[in-house]
């Protein structure tokens, strides 16, 4: 029976050489070391410690060694492999704290800069001038009067002292709805609000109605089917057309810039008597007519400019809603929120404020 093969010739197998380990190894550590970043450390690790890689092979070949060389053999592998996974978790801890650094820098967010992300938002102008028109006459210790678009025909017309007979019903200007036997309308003007209010409320009234009203008019740079108004009502004891002058200067001044005043031209409007159109003192060449030596644009030379109508509220009215005119009288007056917007911001097209753009109303911003 024969003993064990103590001879054997280790160089063999060369990938176990020494020079070869160390080579393999010393290659390892020097791509390791020149690794740039994270990513190229990534394929170095794959290249040197992965399953190809020349210490991974070398390490496969100790079991063809006979036993008494594999000890050997295993240390010189073991050792190298464990120079390059020491090698490789230094580094890594080397690039991770430069590729932190990197980001501090390169990714530096300044929160102080304005953003831009999101376009800062903008109420619409309509909305903060009827806002702003509310609170000019709150401070007067006038209040706010609200009611419905769809308005009775009896509210819209026949309470106001516009008879059966009056061009203002006729589909050429009023939106009626279907079944016609409901006599509903979608309302013409705020004036159904101004009845509400003298059929709901005992004297003194004082209210201001601003809100959407609709006529059948075509949509073009100064007309629009919908539009807004703002309407005043006063009913007291001893109201006369001095009151009502003074509201209005007062209002225009409020809205246009001291020294800005009104005049009445003679009118007529079935719901006051007597009844005035309202003209506003041109606010560029403040009732000159002239502007830089040219005929002023904006009044084309009159100094005025037409801004709404007014007058004492007429008995018919005060009697259908319940009010007696031998001991009470009243005035009232009503104007265009967004001819008062157009004069105010020099809107030259009412489109502008129905199409939505974004970029017309953000250079309001938040407020007027």
């Amino acid at each position: 029976m024969s003993g064990p093969n103590t001879d054997f010739d280790p160089v063999e197998v060369a990938a176990l050489s020494p020079e070869e380990v160390e080579a393999a190894r010393d290659a390892a550590l020097a791509a390791i070391a020149a690794a740039a970043d994270l990513e190229a450390l990534k394929q170095v690790r794959t290249a040197h410690t992965g399953d190809r890689s020349p210490l991974a092979l070398a390490n496969r070949e100790i079991g063809a060694l006979p036993p008494q060389a594999r000890k050997e053999a295993g240390q010189r592998v073991g050792q190298a492999r464990g120079a390059v996974q020491q090698a490789l978790a230094a580094r890594q801890a080397e690039l991770e704290v430069e590729h932190e650094a990197r980001m501090l820098v390169e990714e530096t967010v300044d929160v102080t800069l304005p953003y831009d992300r999101v376009p800062e938002g903008a109420r619409h102008p309509v909305t903060t001038g009827s806002e702003l028109i509310a609170d000019i006459f709150v401070a007067m210790g006038w209040e706010v009067a609200e009611g419905p678009v769809l308005e009775a025909e009896w509210l819209n017309f026949d309470a106001l002292n516009l008879g059966p007979d009056h061009p203002a019903r006729t589909m050429q200007d009023t939106f009626w709805t279907d079944p016609a036997e409901d006599h509903l309308v979608l309302r013409t003007h705020t004036s159904p609000v101004q009845a509400r209010t003298m059929l709901s409320r005992t004297p003194p009234i004082y209210v201001v109605c601003p809100g959407r009203v609709f006529r059948t008019d075509e949509y073009d740079a100064t007309h629009s089917p919908v539009f807004h108004q703002v309407e005043g009502l006063a009913v007291d004891r001893g109201i006369s057309m001095a009151h009502l002058k003074g509201t209005l200067d007062h209002f225009a001044s409020q809205m246009f810039g001291d020294g800005i005043s009104t005049r009445f031209r003679p009118s007529y409007f079935p719901f006051t008597e007597p009844s005035a159109e309202v003209d506003l003192i041109c606010f560029v060449c403040r009732g000159s007519g002239v502007l830089d030596g040219q005929e002023c644009r904006t009044c084309r030379g009159e100094g005025w400019i037409e801004w709404g109508g007014c007058g004492i509220v007429n008995p018919r009215v005060l009697r259908a809603c319940g009010i007696d005119p031998d001991v009470y009288s009243g005035f009232a007056f009503g104007m265009g929120i967004d001819r008062t917007l157009m004069f105010r911001h020099g809107i030259e097209d009412l489109r502008a404020l129905f199409e939505g753009d974004v970029r017309f109303t953000s250079a309001f911003g938040a407020e007027l």
